[in-house]
């Protein structure tokens, strides 16, 4: 009976609390920003980083253990007059940053590379980690044409936080900590024919 009245009181206190806080306070629009589309002689690669991913109340939900993932969606297209684009390629890279508060090591699983394993001191170091792609390979250069117009479409979102048993329940707010950035359009012609 006691254990329920103390549940209770948590539960009205967290409703409290968050009901009393603007949602904007909560958040802060990501966007997608440094975006280079570029090629090695066999692939096409994209590079971009996100801005703004990361809220006051994320990093403490980060620095007190949970697991955050980061989605990232890239997607080629190869314009056509009178008819739907037509998609070249989907792709879809996952960051996942880890901390160990034993350790003072942050872990972040870069999807991009083949799941690397990357452990970091530094906060501001895991959090870039997370925020950035580095030469993803979106195509094979065979697959392009030469002197087409294509366009890349870019995404990046927060997984859904997945907390303990009983919190998970509780804490249903979480949501609030969310980001979905809107679509980052990248056109260009491929003009170089692949060596």
């Amino acid at each position: 009976m006691k254990c329920s009245r103390y549940a209770l009181a948590f539960v009205s206190i967290i409703l409290l609390v968050v009901l009393s806080l603007p949602a904007n306070a909560l958040c802060k629009k990501a966007i997608i920003k440094d975006v280079v589309v570029t090629n090695t002689p066999k692939d096409l690669l994209v590079y971009f980083s996100v801005e703004g991913c990361f809220t006051k109340k994320m990093e403490e939900a980060i620095l007190n253990g949970i697991s955050t993932t980061f989605t990232f969606f890239i997607n080629l297209y190869h314009p056509r007059s009178f008819w739907f684009d037509k998609t070249l390629a989907t792709v879809t890279v996952r960051h996942t940053v880890v901390y160990n508060n034993l350790r003072n090591e942050f872990t972040v699983t870069l999807n991009s590379k083949d799941k690397k394993e990357v452990i970091l001191k530094d906060f501001l170091e895991a959090k870039k980690a997370m925020a950035e792609v580095d030469g993803i390979t979106v195509i094979p250069m065979s697959s392009l044409k030469k002197n087409n117009k294509y366009y890349v479409r870019i995404k990046a979102k927060l997984d859904p936080i997945r907390l303990p048993f009983f919190l998970d329940y509780v804490l249903f707010f979480v949501s609030l900590w969310d980001f979905e950035t809107d679509w980052y359009t990248e056109l260009f012609i491929y003009g170089l024919s692949p060596n």
